[in-house]
């Protein structure tokens, strides 16, 4: 799995023109299934988001996590992130999962996500959305669970 992680302080997404999902101050999500992705995949990358210490304690060093300051999250299904840009100019998107095992397994990661207390807001997988953020920092951060970066 990968995703691309940013700390914002607002972030929508609509889809057809109306709000599927908003949060306030958090972590939105852009989240990406494999074709060769595992339940152990999955448990990486909801503990790894949900623990990373990328909030500001009092000594304004990034020390606290999404639980920690009582943050919510939005996450996106994003196929794209499995796009190989390497040969040629059109991205192949072999590695990414197929849409059924992608679309458990974004679900599974929402469910652990809420499971574990977070306010957790969604795109509409597998449809055309419309994301705005404001990204706070600017702090983007890019998890791999095979950790190939």
């Amino acid at each position: 799995m990968r995703a691309v992680v940013q700390r914002v302080t607002r972030s929508k997404v609509e889809v057809e023109g109306q709000i599927s999902g908003q949060i306030d101050k958090g972590l939105m999500v852009l989240l990406g299934v494999g074709n060769d992705d595992t339940s152990k995949d999955l448990d990486y990358m909801v503990d790894k988001i949900v623990n990373l210490r990328i909030f500001e304690d009092s000594d304004d060093k990034m020390n606290l996590s999404l639980l920690d300051v009582g943050g919510q999250l939005l996450v996106v299904s994003q196929f794209t992130l499995f796009g190989d840009c390497r040969k040629g100019r059109r991205p192949g998107f072999s590695k990414a999962a197929r849409p059924d095992m992608a679309d458990d397994f974004y679900q599974q990661f929402v469910d652990k996500a809420r499971a574990m207390g977070i306010d957790t807001q969604t795109g509409k997988f597998r449809t055309h959305m419309m994301v705005e953020l404001v990204n706070d920092g600017p702090v983007t951060l890019l998890i791999d669970s095979k950790k190939n970066f």
